[in-house]
């Protein structure tokens, strides 16, 4: 590891642990944070791509730009009455931090708007806070709304007195009611002062890469886990932000290679894509190359919680991590909602490291999984409480959090609640084995079977994600007086009649294999995607009002008799039309790419890369020219589908 940016100190933990002291001695308030974070001047704090350049931003030059664009704020919002709320609207960027630390400067309390969220939401957030205005790059509020580039930086510099004393979080809006929790410069002490532990006792999380330790912003800051996970801890201890420009798969691997980020914390939806993505590349390249992937990976569970494993991930599947983020990565983390136990197996077999941690925006990051041991990282436990925090399992089964880092106090429909006094409910069902904890799923979320048992869909939906089934959800949709468990099953919209009919057989033998027959009666095929739009996780209130308006598609399943106007023959138009820059209804059935639309082997083989990728399936170039009309990949793509 290397020791840039640590001072007087050899090591991270000796560096944080005074640092520590230093908040606590000099007084635990906002304008101390402020000065310890912005402390280690010369260390870079956010790096950026511009063009071929990488930009770079020292916590010297940021706190300098804080305090200039300060005196901006201060002027546009200086009537304001002192500790008024002022909302901050905006994706990651460095404008987010500086306009972040210029509200608290200026004496006024931020509300991190979470933008995935509807305007109606946050329009009641807004009320139940009493904001007084709101800082934004994009959106308008009934309130007074400045935008960004209003902000300039001038010559002068502020000379704050009084900090703002509290910073406003929104809960994700999954449920029926927004709340908003409140934390203070002494709860975000005790958040810092708890991942002290994990430096402690997980040396894995503190190692560098050629002398730097970088962060991707993949969390938005305005939820908790970026908040505290991300920004908080880590520019306490002065370590780097790289900016991600977009969610596009190929920006995410591309900025973590050029940037050699060597952290990245997510949510399971995240790594859940790019677990099926790294499969769906090795299938392309064959049988032969997916029947090697697979014996190496039964070989490494084999192997076990062995140093030999561990040797063997690193040699083994080099080339499978330098396709996805490369080498520099030290530690991953998943958080938010429950991952699949495949998509941890694949990230810890290749030689990455991804364990599961814990936290809510009312009680802040509380835990996460700290062992090294593959066998405990893939069986998704969260580990154990950090320092100052408390975990115990009710009569319910409901996990019940107590700590000096939840939040101050919570606002629900404009009413203030103190929840520090005792445990916090969390509403997570919860095992404890051997001291390590995890996570069943929401007691919300239970579903009474028809014989009055229980049926926890985060236990039940793994199960049934089999082969051809893109998302699936157990949802209980009432009809009339009576609620009926109903699995919706998200699947390809080019299915082929055979191929549903032997998925339907294979989901109801699984049901039956795991006792459910009698209790899921009704199973329904849609083409919906299940997660949309800014979605991170299934949104079950949505899922189950969608189901019971009728607003689900039903797959209609191709059926070998059909003829070349249905769906797929349209889509094949589509990539002929998108790769000779025609129109699709130019697009004779009968036309050949090659002789009659005038194509070339260039266009030919783009088009191709394309319909692997939206098909899943690997097309025989080498048959082009049989395979060069819609209607023969129309008759080859049925068949395959």
């Amino acid at each position: 590891m290397g020791d840039i940016g640590l001072g007087k100190y050899n090591s991270i933990k000796d560096f944080v642990k005074s640092k520590l002291r230093e908040f606590e001695s000099r007084g635990v308030t906002m304008a101390t944070l402020f000065s310890l974070m912005f402390q280690e001047k010369d260390n870079i704090m956010y790096e950026r791509s511009n063009g071929y350049r990488i930009e770079t931003f020292s916590y010297g030059e940021v706190e300098d730009r804080i305090l200039s664009k300060a005196v901006s704020v201060k002027r546009l919002l200086g009537d304001l009455t002192p500790g008024a709320v002022v909302g901050l609207s905006m994706e990651n960027s460095l404008d987010w931090i500086e306009n972040f630390w210029c509200i608290l400067v200026c004496g006024y309390r931020p509300l991190l708007i979470n933008l995935r969220l509807s305007q109606e939401m946050v329009e009641g957030a807004i009320r139940d806070c009493q904001a007084q205005a709101v800082i934004s790059d994009k959106r308008t509020y009934s309130v007074r709304t400045v935008m960004n580039d209003e902000i300039k930086r001038v010559d002068s510099r502020l000379h704050p007195d009084t900090f703002g004393a509290e910073i406003l979080v929104m809960t994700s809006g999954t449920s029926r009611h927004v709340k908003l929790c409140a934390y203070s410069a002494e709860e975000l002490f005790y958040q810092i002062k708890g991942s002290y532990g994990i430096i402690r006792e997980c040396s894995l999380i503190k190692r560098h890469y050629r002398d730097r330790l970088k962060l991707l912003t993949f969390l938005p800051f305005y939820h908790a886990f970026g908040l505290v996970a991300v920004y908080i801890w880590f520019s306490f201890f002065s370590r780097t932000f790289v900016e991600l420009k977009d969610m596009m798969p190929d920006t995410i691997t591309g900025t973590v290679r050029r940037h050699h980020v060597t952290h990245i914390f997510a949510v399971p939806l995240f790594w859940e894509k790019v677990y099926d993505q790294a499969m769906k590349t090795i299938r392309l390249r064959g049988e032969k190359t997916e029947a090697k992937f697979n014996r190496a990976m039964a070989l490494r569970d084999k192997l076990g919680d062995s140093a030999l494993g561990a040797l063997f991930s690193k040699l083994a599947f080099r080339e499978v991590r330098e396709n996805l983020f490369g080498e520099s990565i030290r530690f991953m983390i998943t958080g938010g909602s429950s991952i699949s136990g495949d998509a941890m197996r694949f990230f810890n077999g290749i030689g990455y490291h991804l364990a599961d941690g814990y936290g809510m925006s009312e009680i802040g990051i509380t835990s996460v999984e700290l062992s090294m041991k593959p066998s405990i990282l893939n069986a998704c436990f969260i580990g154990k409480p950090m320092d100052g925090m408390a975990y115990r399992i009710n009569s319910d089964g409901e996990l019940e959090v107590k700590g000096k880092a939840v939040a101050r106090y919570i606002i629900e429909d404009g009413k203030h609640k103190n929840i520090q006094n005792d445990f916090f409910r969390t509403r997570d069902l919860a095992v404890c084995e051997n001291g390590h904890y995890k996570i069943l799923g929401r007691k919300d979320d239970l579903i009474i079977g028809y014989s009055g048992e229980n049926l926890n869909p985060n236990l039940i939906e793994p199960a049934l994600k089999l082969k051809d089934i893109n998302e699936v959800c157990l949802i209980g949709a009432r009809e009339g007086a009576q609620v009926v468990p109903t699995l919706v099953i998200s699947v390809n919209r080019f299915i082929s009649a055979e191929k549903l009919g032997a998925l339907d057989r294979a989901v109801k033998a699984k049901l039956e294999e795991m006792h459910l027959t009698g209790e899921i009666r009704r199973l329904m095929y849609v083409s919906d995607p299940l997660i949309v739009g800014d979605e991170y996780k299934l949104n079950r209130l949505r899922l189950r009002q969608q189901l019971e308006e009728n607003a689900f598609t039903p797959v209609t399943p191709l059926r070998s008799d059909q003829g070349l106007g249905d769906a797929l023959a349209q889509r094949i138009r589509e990539f002929f039309a998108a790769a000779l820059d025609k129109k699709p209804e130019d697009i004779a059935d009968q036309a050949d790419f090659f002789l009659d639309l005038g194509g070339s082997s260039l266009d030919y083989f783009g088009m191709i890369s394309a319909m692997e990728t939206e098909f899943s399936r690997k097309l025989p170039v080498e048959q082009s020219e049989s395979l060069s009309t819609v209607a023969a990949f129309h008759t080859y793509l049925s068949e395959k589908l």
